[in-house]
C-alpha cells in the first residue's frame, strides 16, 4: 500500500505500528446543521481507504470525532429555540443518517467533546505546566514559539506567518500566531477549569481524543479535508510536539475540495447542497461514484453533465449484475463465485497506488465487459459467469457502490420462460404482457 503523506509531501510505502493493524482517526464534523455534498468527501474518501486496507487483509480502527461545543452550536441552538444538547444530538442522527445513505460505515468509534472535558482539561494543565502554554485572565494559550519546526505540515514559515498575522492592538497575547486552548466564558454549555468557567478551544480536542481512544501519542494515519491542513492540523501537531514529541501520526492524508459548476459552495451564493437533498433526488450510489471517479487528491468538480453520466455509468452495471444474477438463477446455479484473480489483483493494485480509484474504475468496466460478453452467449458457463459476478461485487464492495442482487422465485423463473417463448414464436402481444410484468417485479 503507497499512500501521499501529507507531511512529508511524498507517495510513502505505508509500514503500520502494528503488523496488519492499522490505526486511523479522521477529523468529523461540527454538528450544528445538516452536512453537504462537500462534507461527504471524506466520508467517502476514508471510507473507502478503509475498506480498502480490510480488502488487503489489515485489521482497522477507524475513530472519528463529534464537535458538539462551538459558538455555532450556540447560535443555532438559540435560533432553533432548543438546547444545545438536543441540536447536536438530532445533527449527529443526521450526520450518521447520511453516512448510511453513501453506504458507509459508522466508524468503530465516535467521540464526543462534551464527553472528553476531563481528559482535555487535564491535558491543557500539562501544556501550561511544560510552559508550552500561559494563561492570561482565565483563557490559556499556546505558545507557538515553543515548537521550531511550527508550519512544517503546512509548509509555511513562522516568519511569513507573523507577517501576515491580524494583530489585534487589544490582544493579551505574548504573539499573534498563539492559539486558544481554553477560553473564559459564561455563555452557553461551559465547565469548571483551573483557570476559569468556560471551555475548550477547537484544536485541542483531536489531539486528546486519539491519546485516549488508541491509548497512544502516534497512530498510523490521520486524515481529513484539505481546508484543515492550517491552522487545525498544523496546531494539533504543535500540542503534541510539545507534550509528546510526536507528530501525532506516521501519515497525514488529505482530500481535496469539492466545488459545483466550478465555484466553491457556500450559503452567500446560495449554492450549497445538502447530502440528503442530494440522495434523495439522485441516490446515494451518485454521489459515491462521482466523488470516487476523481483521485482524492484532486479538485472535484460537480455539475449537471457529471451528475448525468455518473447515473448512465451506474446503470450499465447494474442492468449487467441485474441480467447475470436473472440468468444464474434460472440455470439453478447457486454456488458461491471466487475473485478471479487477474481481474481482482489489478483492481487492488490500483487501489493501493494511494488509492487510485481512477484506474480501479477502469477495472471495474472490464470486468462488466467481461461479463456482459459471458452473458450473450445461448449457453452461459455458469461458473465463470459465478465468478465475474463475485469479482463484481468485491470490487464494488471497496468502492462502497451498493447492488440490487435479484433471486428468483419458481414464479419469476415460469414467467421468464414463457417470455422467452413467446419471443421465439414471436408471439408479440404476450411477449410485451410478459415483459412488462417482469418489469414491474424489477426482474428487467
Amino acid at each position: 500500500m503507497k499512500l501521499y503523506n501529507s507531511y512529508t509531501n511524498k507517495i510513502e510505502e505505508f509500514q503500520p505500528i502494528k503488523e496488519n493493524e492499522v490505526s486511523m482517526y479522521v477529523c468529523g464534523p461540527t454538528v450544528y446543521n445538516h452536512p453537504h455534498i462537500g462534507n461527504g468527501r471524506p466520508i467517502i474518501v476514508f471510507d473507502t481507504l478503509k475498506k480498502t486496507f480490510e480488502a488487503l487483509g489489515y485489521k482497522v480502527t477507524f475513530v472519528s470525532n463529534f464537535t458538539d461545543v462551538d459558538d455555532k452550536i450556540i447560535k443555532g441552538a438559540k435560533e432553533e429555540g432548543i438546547s444545545e444538547k438536543e441540536l447536536t444530538e438530532k445533527y449527529i442522527q443526521a450526520y450518521n443518517e447520511d453516512r448510511r445513505s453513501l453506504n458507509a460505515d459508522i466508524p468503530d468509534i465516535t467521540p464526543r467533546v462534551t464527553e472528553t472535558m476531563e481528559d482535555i482539561i487535564a491535558f491543557i494543565k500539562e501544556l501550561v505546566d511544560k510552559e508550552a502554554a500561559y494563561v492570561i485572565e482565565g483563557d490559556v494559550y499556546f505558545r507557538v514559539s515553543k515548537i521550531k519546526e511550527y508550519g512544517a505540515l503546512s509548509k509555511q514559515r513562522i516568519e511569513d506567518l507573523m507577517v501576515g498575522a491580524r494583530i489585534d492592538e487589544n490582544s493579551l497575547k505574548e504573539n499573534p500566531l498563539d492559539f486558544t486552548l481554553w477560553k473564559k466564558t459564561t455563555e452557553g454549555i461551559n465547565w469548571d477549569s483551573p483557570w476559569s468557567k468556560g471551555r475548550p478551544g477547537w484544536h485541542t480536542e483531536c489531539v486528546v481524543m486519539i491519546n485516549k481512544e488508541f491509548h497512544s501519542h502516534n497512530i498510523d494515519i490521520h486524515g481529513g479535508g484539505m481546508d484543515l491542513k492550517f491552522p487545525h492540523h498544523e496546531n494539533e501537531i504543535a500540542q503534541s510536539e510539545a507534550c509528546f514529541h510526536t507528530h501525532i501520526a506516521n501519515y497525514w492524508i488529505h482530500n481535496g475540495m469539492v466545488n459545483f459548476d466550478n465555484v466553491k459552495m457556500s450559503k452567500s451564493l446560495g449554492n450549497v447542497i445538502l447530502i440528503k437533498d442530494f440522495v434523495e433526488e439522485h441516490g446515494g450510489n451518485v454521489l459515491r461514484w462521482i466523488i470516487l471517479s476523481t483521485h482524492y487528491r484532486a479538485p472535484l468538480n460537480i455539475n449537471n453533465d457529471v451528475i448525468e453520466n455518473a447515473k448512465t455509468e451506474i446503470n450499465k452495471i447494474n442492468t449487467s449484475y441485474k441480467q447475470a444474477c436473472v440468468k444464474l438463477s434460472l440455470a439453478e446455479y447457486s454456488e458461491e463465485g471466487e475473485n478471479i484473480s487477474e481481474l481482482w489483483n489489478s483492481f487492488l493494485e490500483a487501489m493501493s497506488d494511494d488509492l487510485n480509484t481512477p484506474n480501479a474504475f477502469s477495472v471495474v468496466f472490464e470486468t462488466n465487459k467481461q461479463l456482459n460478453a459471458a452473458l450473450r452467449v445461448r449457453e452461459i458457463d455458469a461458473k465463470h459467469v459465478s465468478d465475474l459476478v463475485k469479482t463484481l461485487e468485491s470490487m464494488l464492495h471497496v468502492l462502497g457502490i451498493s447492488l440490487n442482487k435479484i433471486v428468483l422465485s419458481d414464479d419469476d423463473k415460469a414467467l421468464y420462460r414463457q417470455w422467452n417463448e413467446a419471443k421465439a414464436v414471436k408471439d408479440f402481444e404476450k411477449a410485451d404482457q410478459y415483459r412488462a410484468e417482469l418489469m414491474e417485479r424489477g426482474i428487467l
